[in-house]
């Protein structure tokens, strides 16, 4: 039978992350590719308490239909807790509880965006909202990076030559997948750049609260006055990432909009796991469990960058994120980055390489994605020993 699918559809491609994870069944293979949270920040005991407790007294809830908007408790307190630790909120702002963040970057692109209108990002960005953007038919802008964040002068080059851009999307803090942070300096350049060219910012924080050195810094939702700023993020990286709940703070009059999309696509999330996320903000610890993540996850980053620092040879070079996930490594021009990828791979490690990450999905880029938080400490240890092995023999 011949199937003919839409020109939407055939124009998608896998993402090469998840292509990568189908390659790690192979227990030997060290994994610095996922950017999955390390199993140890589960809360699992708490989660079977809460859940117990959901069952005994409020099945019905957790088993039925419910609004599209999300779980109205856990709005209020995702909306609590944003104002608190990041000062986001105003009176004109609103949470829609999202399946994931990754639905929040989708239906924020469906709402604003026609097929041919442009999205600039950052470069290199997350593949996920690249795969989004890309699913409407979107133009893609990429703005390199500099090491505080994207670079200003470009970005407004890439406002002033796209003049159907809708959308600047931002990870300000560490960024996936260089583990970046914009200086402040810059989130205000943003904002003021958004202003000018009116358009919006999609201000993508799922790592803002795993910061295990230096400062904080604001983000740019805190400084939106208008409603210019779409801000998604989500439990994943702090409770679970198969609960699939994420949300975004939000103009209510965009919001109404958004909501008729999530209609479509799925009702609604999970109540199950709203209502689990609701118990973990309301009945739980959470600033002591995050703290015990962000020590965990600092510790690792700390011993994958002392092998770094103790193995690599000269000309490769490596990011030093103070929070998230992510290191970003980059090679000599003077190596063919498919030809490592594969070596590395050949040797039982497993990076992502960098190309993914880019707008043009076929340019050359010799930078690669290495993740700390999933591999134990002898697995950190050993990869890099392959990867340090590798870089100096195609230094040769």
């Amino acid at each position: 039978m011949q199937i003919t699918v839409s020109n939407r559809a055939s124009t998608l491609k896998p993402s090469a992350i998840r292509e990568i994870f189908k390659s790690l069944t192979d227990p030997s293979v060290i994994s610095f590719a996922a950017g999955n949270p390390s199993p140890e920040s589960f809360p699992v005991a708490d989660m079977q308490r809460f859940a117990n407790d959901i069952f005994e007294n409020n099945a019905n809830t957790a088993l039925q239909y419910s609004i599209t908007e999300g779980y109205i408790p856990l709005r209020s307190a995702i909306l609590e807790r944003q104002k608190s630790k990041f000062n986001i909120g105003k009176d004109h702002d609103t949470v829609l509880v999202m399946t994931g963040g990754q639905q929040g970057i989708e239906h924020t692109c469906k709402m604003l965006c026609n097929e041919g209108d442009t999205v600039i990002c950052e470069e290199p960005t997350f593949i996920g909202a690249l795969n989004a953007f890309r699913s409407y038919g979107c133009r893609l802008a990429g703005v390199p990076m500099d090491d505080d964040g994207i670079n200003i002068e470009k970005l407004e080059q890439a406002c002033k030559d796209n003049p159907n851009a809708k959308i600047i999307y931002l990870i300000p803090t560490f960024q996936n997948p260089t583990g970046k942070t914009m200086s402040l300096e810059k989130r205000i350049a943003c904002l003021e750049i958004a202003k000018k060219y009116g358009l919006f910012i999609l201000e993508d924080n799922p790592y803002g609260e795993l910061r295990f050195s230096g400062e904080d810094v604001p983000t740019i939702k805190s400084m939106d006055t208008e409603g210019r700023v779409i801000y998604c993020s989500s439990f994943s990286k702090i409770l679970s990432a198969g609960m699939r709940v994420g949300f975004l703070i939000l103009h209510e009059e965009i919001a109404g909009k958004i909501a008729i999309l999530k209609q479509i696509s799925d009702v609604h999330t999970n109540i199950f796991f709203q209502m689990m996320c609701h118990k973990f903000l309301t009945e739980y610890d959470l600033d002591a469990h995050i703290e015990k993540i962000k020590k965990l996850y600092g510790r690792k980053a700390g011993l994958m960058l002392k092998c770094l620092d103790e193995s690599m040879p000269e000309g490769f070079t490596y990011t030093r994120p103070d929070g998230g996930l992510f290191i970003w490594g980059d090679m000599p021009k003077t190596i063919d980055p498919k030809s490592f990828i594969k070596e590395l791979t050949e040797n039982k490690l497993a990076v992502v390489p960098g190309a993914t990450f880019m707008c043009d999905g076929e340019a050359v880029c010799h930078g690669f994605r290495m993740n700390y938080s999933t591999p134990s400490d002898e697995q950190i240890i050993k990869g890099v020993d392959i990867l340090a092995t590798v870089a100096k023999r195609n230094l040769k």
